[in-house]
């Protein structure tokens, strides 16, 4: 059974459950969706994958966009973009509307005897060439949809101004200043406002922890400070004006020391993983900063699954169900319909990073045994389909007292 007949599934048996829908509805959501789609996916030879570094251009869903009259370019083809090679990356990946913007590395450096702090590098995409390119000013970095522009926080947190750089010229347009210290930032959906969270002190602090390896000896290693988070509240900023409003709201101890605000689909709302009963719980906030409960369409969502809603809206992607053993093990991550959390379907991938379009993520997959240690590559997955594109090389894992900890995956939308 195919994504369009699930969906039309569960409209039938909601409507089952509570009073009629117009006839035909069910018809009519899916036939927005045909419309829109121009090609379908093309393979790519796994042979010429896994010997050459390639940049497969393969054509997705048409994006929809009839009326936009940017020049054409790397970033504004839907095409795939797979170098199964490179890991971490050196030229673009991507898939429809989802592009590795950038990615980063952590490495924690000592302060003191017992502190320490977890510092990023950066490797931001160059849209004229269509490669990453290192810029090691910036301690945090968030992308804007159409990849042009970025805010970006300085060195050393919490930071009292937020740059806009243009990432074709790697220069900062503007700076915003705070009066509260930032320590993160994220865009809006649309990419009109920025919420950044402020901090008493920096959120990547660490504590140095005694560990036992694997052979049985000690070893020391930096560890994040749960239960010990020093965010005072997010500013909503006006991405155009830089102007904007300042809420504040009150520690909470039970959460890491960074627990970033994002916006919610519609911006109307902030969110914040909030770690007590489970894992990738989220807690929503009001514009003025009073708790809320979440959106119809993302209650039902997990603040530690980024991919979230699907560009529709229609599909929410929630975290790994199964693991089946095999060499390679397969993982499977569960589509539910956002509103009342029923599961449509599950996807290949076990953790879902971004939408390409209502039917193809991009999403980590491990390529090891589930008896061996986890190794991932970025894949493109399908609903529907049991089939993955190889996006990038492996990810190596990083030894347990290894400082510097493997590449991060920053995505945006074109």
């Amino acid at each position: 059974m195919n994504v369009e007949e699930l969906v039309r599934e569960a409209l039938r048996e909601q409507a089952d459950r509570e009073p009629p829908v117009p006839a035909g509805f069910a018809d009519r959501v899916l036939g927005v969706r045909r419309r829109r789609r121009a090609r379908r996916l093309a393979s790519v030879a796994a042979a010429t994958a896994a010997v050459v570094a390639i940049a497969v251009a393969v054509p997705l869903l048409d994006s929809g966009h009839k009326a936009d009259v940017r020049p054409s370019g790397v970033l504004d083809s839907g095409a795939i973009r797979a170098h199964p090679d490179q890991s971490p990356p050196r030229e673009l990946i991507g898939a429809g509307d989802a592009v590795l913007a950038a990615y980063y590395t952590a490495e924690s450096k000592q302060l003191t005897k017992d502190r320490g702090v977890s510092a990023r590098t950066y490797w931001l995409l160059d849209p004229r060439s269509g490669k990453y390119r290192k810029d090691p000013r910036w301690s945090f970095v968030a992308v804007a949809p159409g990849l042009k522009t970025a805010a970006v926080l300085e060195r050393n947190l919490p930071a009292h101004r937020i740059g806009l750089l243009d990432l074709a010229t790697g220069e900062v347009e503007r700076w915003i200043p705070v009066q509260h210290g930032v320590g993160g930032v994220a865009f809006s959906y649309d990419g009109t406002r920025l919420v950044a969270t402020t901090y008493d002190e920096d959120p990547d602090l660490r504590v140095r922890e005694k560990v036992h390896t694997l052979d049985g000896r000690a070893a020391w290693m930096w560890a994040a400070r749960f239960g010990r988070s020093s965010r005072s509240g997010f500013y909503d900023l006006d991405v155009s004006s830089g102007t904007g409003s300042f809420s504040r709201v009150a520690p909470d101890r039970s959460s890491n020391s960074r627990a970033d605000f994002a916006f919610s689909r519609s911006g109307g709302s902030v969110y914040a993983q909030y770690v007590g009963g489970r894992d990738g719980l989220q807690q929503f906030y009001d514009l003025k900063g009073n708790k809320i409960a979440a959106p119809a369409n993302e209650k039902h969502l997990r603040s530690d699954v980024p991919a979230r809603l699907s560009p529709s809206g229609r599909l929410a992607a929630l975290g790994l169900t199964k693991e089946v053993a095999g060499s390679p093990g397969r993982s499977y991550s569960s589509v539910r319909d956002p509103r009342t959390g029923r599961e449509i379907t599950k996807v290949r991938g076990g953790h879902l990073l971004a939408w390409a379009d209502d039917k193809h993520l991009i999403a980590w997959e491990r390529v090891t045994s589930l008896e061996e240690e986890y190794r991932p590559r970025l894949v493109l997955v399908t609903i529907g389909s049991d089939k993955v594109v190889p996006l990038s090389g492996v990810q190596e894992p990083a030894e347990p007292t290894d400082p510097r900890q493997p590449w991060e995956p920053v995505f945006a939308r074109r």
